[in-house]
């Protein structure tokens, strides 16, 4: 129970900080570029739609409005930043 109270603030943190600045895309892989300088990777194996996609649909792509997630409206697919960050 403690352990929880003391991690919870910590994540909320980590989101407020992980607002999405950018997308981009190797062959590969999915760029994402956060407000506060980082840069998150993931292989585009881990998400099979994105895979299969053409680079035009890959490159359609909404930010959320809270810039927090990914939306690609052609293939129907969402990515959030919790789930980049693994803390989903």
């Amino acid at each position: 129970m403690v352990s929880e109270l003391v991690r919870q603030p910590v994540q909320k943190k980590i989101i407020v900080c992980a607002m999405i600045e950018r997308v981009k895309f190797d062959e590969h892989a999915i760029q994402v570029s956060l407000k506060d300088g980082r840069e998150v990777w993931a292989p585009l194996v881990w998400y099979p739609r994105l895979w299969n996609a053409t680079p035009e649909q890959r490159d359609k792509y909404e930010i959320s409005g809270s810039r927090y997630g990914i939306h690609w409206p052609d293939i129907d697919e969402d990515i959030s930043v919790r789930s980049l960050l693994a803390i989903e």
